[in-house]
């Protein structure tokens, strides 16, 4: 009986993992990190300015390094109140007179990472 049988280039797997590299970082990576630019809530625009994709190892990344507020705006923050560490009050330039403590109302989430991520792409 004979034997039938296909012979796989061993170099393929490098191949395929390039152009899932390729298409993660060129196509799908600058889709949605242009939609999240565009659906980013804006007020200095330095979020906007920060966003940036990435693809290491075929995972890509979309978001922000260098701007610590980018989680809140995405997730939102509940309500909290702040008292002083290691003085008796609070005082920052601009205030009228030193606090004991200071009550931050929650804030409302505004995602843009996740719309973005979930907008229908079709090739």
């Amino acid at each position: 009986m004979a034997r039938s049988g296909m012979r796989i280039d061993p170099s393929a797997r490098e191949h395929v993992d390039a152009a899932i590299g390729d298409w993660l970082e060129n196509t799908i990576g600058r889709d949605i990190l242009a939609d999240a630019r565009a659906l980013v809530p804006k007020q200095t625009g330095r979020l906007q300015e920060s966003l940036r994709a990435e693809v290491h190892d075929k995972v890509l990344r979309v978001g922000s390094l260098d701007v610590n507020y980018c989680t809140a705006i995405e997730m939102g923050l509940p309500a909290m109140t702040i008292f002083p560490k290691h003085k008796k009050a609070l005082f920052w330039e601009g205030a009228d007179h030193p606090v004991k403590k200071v009550n931050l109302p929650a804030r409302e989430p505004q995602p843009f990472l996740r719309p973005a991520l979930y907008q229908r792409r079709t090739a």
